[in-house]
């Protein structure tokens, strides 16, 4: 069991099931987080079948934990439950906008974040995967998602076979800004990163991608400009087809 002060981020998992009735209770569990108007705007998708796993895992560039785990859970943004709700119940829901849409990214990411935290009290281990919306569309033809509906985020969850070191984090005072924000001069920067920029893991990180800084392997080897710009493109393009930009909007 850990506490959110000591949770790693776990991609190797025992071959153990992960019962449904735990996962089920997890989930409802989870379903106590804040969302907006008790809407509940998210929809989750379990994957446990090992074809569709395989299906599932070039959509995030086929790192290996996606086949591997025991469960994968794909927790989406989703308008449709609501809005075909309100259309049964007589009422206009005009939520076929990009607002609608990040309310139901919010709705999404709350209920993951809640969902993880609750999973590792529990003993299991999570691997938050940010390429869920790198290759949307992929997910969205694979898992069959309708209108209104577009992957948010992936979990892959099963019993921890390893214990990482922790990873670092920024400090506090990196991120809090007390009444208004506090802009970051070169000094605040240094101070702020310097700790991170010195560990020999990062230093070993710069050496093998042949950089000078860790900002650089960030910029010119991880999140680049060029794959940036098309993946934008490319997320735009899947809203306008599962209905969250409207004609009305830009």
């Amino acid at each position: 069991m850990s506490n959110i002060r000591t949770r790693r981020t776990i991609r190797k998992y025992k071959t153990d099931v992960v019962t449904e009735d735990l996962l089920n209770q997890l989930l409802s569990d989870a379903s106590r987080t804040q969302t907006m108007g008790n809407l509940q705007l998210y929809s989750v998708i379990v994957t446990r079948d090992e074809e569709m796993k395989r299906k599932l895992s070039p959509a995030h560039f086929n790192q290996p934990m996606v086949k591997e785990a025991p469960v994968v859970l794909t927790i989406c943004a989703d308008f449709r439950r609501t809005t075909l709700w309100c259309k049964n119940r007589q009422a206009d829901p005009g939520y076929n906008n990009f607002l609608s849409f990040i309310n139901a990214a919010s709705d999404a990411l709350l209920f993951t974040q809640t969902f993880c935290n609750l999973a590792e009290e529990a003993g299991l281990g999570c691997c938050y995967l940010g390429t869920t919306v790198y290759m949307p569309q992929m997910i969205i033809d694979i898992l069959k998602l309708p209108e209104l509906v577009i992957p948010i985020a992936t979990i892959t969850v099963g019993w921890p076979d390893e214990c990482p070191p922790l990873s670092d984090r920024l400090s506090v005072e990196a991120f809090i800004h007390d009444e208004t924000y506090q802009d970051y001069t070169p000094e605040r920067i240094d101070k702020f990163y310097m700790e991170k920029e010195s560990l020999p893991e990062n230093q070993e990180f710069v050496r093998i991608n042949g950089k000078e800084t860790l900002a650089q392997v960030f910029t010119d080897c991880r999140y680049t400009r060029r794959d940036n710009i098309a993946m934008s493109k490319g997320l735009i393009e899947v809203l306008r087809k599962q209905g969250f930009l409207s004609p009305d909007e830009p």
